[in-house]
């Protein structure tokens, strides 16, 4: 079994091991904007003003215009619902992939991982320069690399409708 290939190229231990992670990444994101849609006194407010770095001017003027700001919270809270969803199911996998990667990335950016830098936001270590945005960042780069959406999941009864 663990030799085997299915249609994809891959071994049954390389399939499962890649949609695992993909699920895996999918409750990450899923239950991150479950939490905050639940939370009724969340916003990405602090979390934007407490921005570093090269890009932290960009942060602040989000925060700084209420409107803008709660278009953000909106865009933030269901982008994570949607991405979470889609890795889950297996649903356009591959735009789920590449807007998690560009959230992620935003994240990392917002918060490089750098001593120079202090934060008012606890971070659960220390870090420089990985933190766990680049590790997830990695992890969804190999997702997009070898997609499994079309061997387990929706996309697989999508493609198989198209053809």
């Amino acid at each position: 079994m663990v030799n085997t290939r299915d249609n994809s190229g891959y071994t049954a231990w390389q399939t499962i091991v890649l949609v695992a992670l993909r699920i895996l990444i999918g409750w990450h994101f899923l239950y991150e904007g479950a939490v905050k849609l639940y939370d009724p006194e969340w916003s990405s407010s602090v979390y934007l003003l407490d921005s570093q770095g090269l890009f932290s001017g960009f942060y602040y003027s989000l925060a700084s215009n209420q409107t803008v700001l709660q278009i953000i919270d909106l865009i933030n809270i269901w982008g994570l619902i949607l991405i979470g969803l889609g890795l889950i199911l297996g649903l356009f996998t591959k735009l789920s992939v590449i807007s998690g990667i560009v959230l992620l990335s935003l994240y990392y950016l917002s918060h490089p991982p750098l001593p120079i830098y202090e934060y008012l936001l606890p971070f659960e270590g220390h870090y420089l320069i990985v933190d766990k945005n680049l590790i997830e960042i990695a992890a969804m780069v190999i997702l997009l690399v070898f997609p499994t959406g079309r061997i387990i999941g929706i996309d697989r009864l999508i493609n198989k409708i198209k053809n």
